[in-house]
């Protein structure tokens, strides 16, 4: 829940020496204040959203890839429809705290006509900060305009990172935007649908672990770190060069998941930005969960148990770094499947990613391989 925003980088600025009355200053980068916390509605959207992932990237909890299993034709059509445009219309300012009922209780009570507003303030927005002054009440006077408008604003975009870019989940939205009732009742149909059937007693289930994790994490002291260390302290990486809108953060709220696996999502609200991260238990601090354990171990574990990423991992045992093209070619692979597997590698740590021009290129992590053997070691001698 929330929409990404874009804030002038103040990061960048570290090292910088300015030249004051014959005097050099270093500006020290900024501290940043840590928080640890779930957010009840945002973590619940967040991992139904993981749902419409599921085909792109392995190593999301089994819930994710259980769940996507079962869903109809019919229902994940609704689910991507609803969670790619007209979820905005339920994004509430302050939806926290609250339950996930509770939510649901306050979009059905919400006026139809008010839901639709918030859908195309939302649209407007995006239009703007992609530097398109459109006005969306023209825009929304014909089907074709509306379509041409968002595909010069968001398929741009993707299409200048390669890849793919649909406009079907906004053509079939468009006449449902167009009605405010019906508007309402898809969204509140299927959010209903996907918490009774599917995410309440997995929510239930899973939240004594994610518990147990931010208790955790509080016993560590983060003050003093700047934005980069914080985030590299909780998530093992440096999710500045994948997500450079972080460095800007003056407020990090982090959020353990039990089913993003070792991947990373983040948004922001109330000037806050909020950083979605695998549960785990850190490092120096003891842990009294086996659940929370056997989760990172999981994690770590699925990333090795398929043979075309351990193909990959024998592969750079023989040389010092492969780029993704080498890896495509000398395995066969497709370039969807190498970049899910190297995906997943690099996002558990088993290798290092950086970039040659143009091109990713790997290394492989042997500290983290020595990590997870001994993880399983203390798992199983500590039982």
């Amino acid at each position: 829940m929330g929409l990404t925003t874009t804030r002038v980088s103040v990061y960048n600025q570290i090292g910088k020496v300015f030249n004051m009355s014959d005097q050099e200053f270093i500006f020290a980068p900024p501290t940043v204040t840590v928080e640890f916390a779930i957010p009840t509605v945002d973590l619940i959207m967040n991992s139904m959203h993981l749902l419409l992932q599921v085909d792109d990237s392995d190593g999301f909890g089994e819930w994710v890839r259980r769940t996507a299993e079962t869903l109809t034709d019919e229902r994940i059509h609704t689910h991507r429809l609803v969670f790619n445009t007209l979820i905005m219309g339920a994004e509430f300012d302050d939806p926290q705290p609250m339950s996930f009922p509770e939510y649901l209780d306050r979009i059905e009570t919400e006026p139809a006509q008010a839901i639709q507003q918030r859908l195309l303030d939302a649209y407007q927005k995006k239009f703007a900060h992609y530097g398109m002054q459109i006005d969306i009440n023209t825009v929304m006077e014909d089907e074709t305009t509306f379509l041409a408008a968002v595909d010069d604003t968001f398929g741009e975009k993707y299409r200048a990172k390669g890849m793919d870019w649909d406009l079907g989940c906004h053509r079939d939205a468009y006449p449902i935007m167009q009605d405010a009732d019906q508007l309402k009742a898809v969204i509140l149909e299927h959010m209903r649908t996907m918490w009774d059937k599917h995410m309440r007693d997995e929510w239930y289930r899973s939240l004594p672990t994610l518990e147990e994790c931010v208790a955790a994490f509080k016993q560590l002291d983060f003050s003093g770190l700047t934005t980069v260390e914080a985030i590299r302290s909780v998530t093992r990486r440096d999710l500045t060069q994948y997500f450079p809108d972080l460095e800007q953060a003056s407020q990090l709220v982090f959020v353990p998941s039990a089913h993003i696996g070792p991947y990373n999502s983040y948004f922001e609200r109330d000037n806050r930005t909020y950083v979605v991260f695998g549960a785990r238990t850190p490092e120096g601090v003891i842990s009294k969960s086996p659940a929370l354990d056997r989760s990172e171990l999981l994690v770590h574990l699925n990333a090795l148990a398929d043979d075309t990423r351990l193909k990959i991992l024998e592969l750079l045992t023989r040389t010092e770094e492969l780029c993704a093209q080498d890896i495509i070619t000398t395995l066969n692979l497709s370039q969807s499947s190498a970049s899910r597997h190297l995906r997943q590698l690099t996002a558990t740590g088993y290798l290092t990613e950086r970039r040659r021009d143009v091109a990713k290129c790997y290394t492989l992590n042997i500290k983290r391989i020595d990590e997870t053997t001994a993880a399983l070691k203390h798992f199983l001698r500590s039982r």
